[in-house]
């Protein structure tokens, strides 16, 4: 199979859920296949070559977040022939629901994930990058992209992350429970995560298999998709795990774009000035005001600035 691409020519804006996702039904019954997956997920699939990406998304998150409100592999295949298989939640779910391990069960019982040569799962926060990983064992040889993933949310294990009280009533000891032991088979896994953000950093530090990278994304929060979409960085991401060349050098090279990214440089101004370092806050206040964002920085480098510097 050859990739070849797809014209997607969708409107996806400004619809009702409902015709969003009928929308999404016709389009992937014509290029693929769409499936209803009890009341909670749906899964489409693209046909196109032989790479396939597949993602999880909330479905909510997709149609508010994503460029033209479509799942996030839709560019893919419209623009690089790749195959896409798209789950989402119409919920926060984790994904934790026997409609959707039966159907996970169904494609390896066909061998559909045979037909691909390259195959990479993403997922980002929200339980998504947790079914990226944990559903990644259906591929052995897959690579996965989890941003801000959860290990489990069972009490026993994660008992000390106290987030996510309805995602922590799923039962996370039955199949595809463990996202840690689940990508035993994987190729690659990357994990991304602020290290700031100690709940996260808890969880990430539990993926320690020899073939996973931490990525850590200092003060970029808890949106690490959005981030990579501010600066630029993710299709790049994406495109270079698929083509086998991220690591976590190409991976600190790309972040070096967040200096750009206003939301970023906001955060760590403030982190500066917690920390104690008034003077390196106000230069890089002076470097953002330069650049035309002159919205907070202003008004914070005139905060930082001392009395008798004002008087000179």
């Amino acid at each position: 199979m050859e990739d070849r691409q797809i014209a997607i020519e969708l409107n996806l804006n400004d619809l009702s859920f409902n015709n969003w996702l009928g929308t999404l039904d016709e389009f992937c019954e014509d290029h693929g296949f769409f499936e209803q997956l009890g009341r909670g997920h749906c899964a489409g699939f693209l046909e196109a070559g032989n790479t396939l990406l597949v993602t999880f998304e909330n479905a909510q998150s997709a149609r508010e977040n994503n460029m033209d409100a479509e799942p996030r592999g839709f560019s893919y295949v419209r623009q690089d022939g790749w195959s896409h298989l798209s789950l989402l939640s119409f919920k926060e779910s984790w994904f934790r629901d026997h409609h959707v391990y039966a159907f996970f069960d169904r494609l390896v019982d066909d061998g559909f994930f045979d037909d691909f040569e390259r195959i990479v799962f993403h997922g980002a926060g929200g339980g998504a990058s947790y079914a990226a990983a944990a559903f990644s064992v259906v591929a052995p040889g897959a690579t996965v992209i989890a941003l801000r993933p959860q290990a489990t949310l069972d009490a026993q294990m994660a008992g000390w992350d106290s987030r996510y009280k309805r995602g922590r009533k799923q039962n996370f000891n039955d199949r595809y429970g463990y996202a840690p032991e689940m990508i035993d088979g994987a190729a690659k896994v990357f994990v991304a995560f602020d290290p700031i953000q100690r709940l996260d950093a808890c969880h990430a530090a539990m993926f320690r298999k020899p073939h996973v990278t931490a990525l850590p994304c200092m003060l970029l929060g808890d949106d690490l998709d959005q981030a990579f979409d501010r600066m630029g960085i993710h299709d790049v991401l994406i495109k270079l795990a698929v083509d086998g060349m991220l690591d976590r050098r190409r991976f600190l090279q790309l972040l070096r774009a967040r200096r750009y990214d206003p939301t970023y440089v906001r955060a760590l101004v403030r982190r500066l000035v917690v920390t104690g370092h008034p003077g390196l806050a106000r230069i890089i206040c002076d470097y953002m005001i330069r650049r035309g964002h002159k919205a907070f920085f202003i008004d914070k480098r005139e905060e930082l600035t001392p009395t008798e510097d004002i008087q000179a």
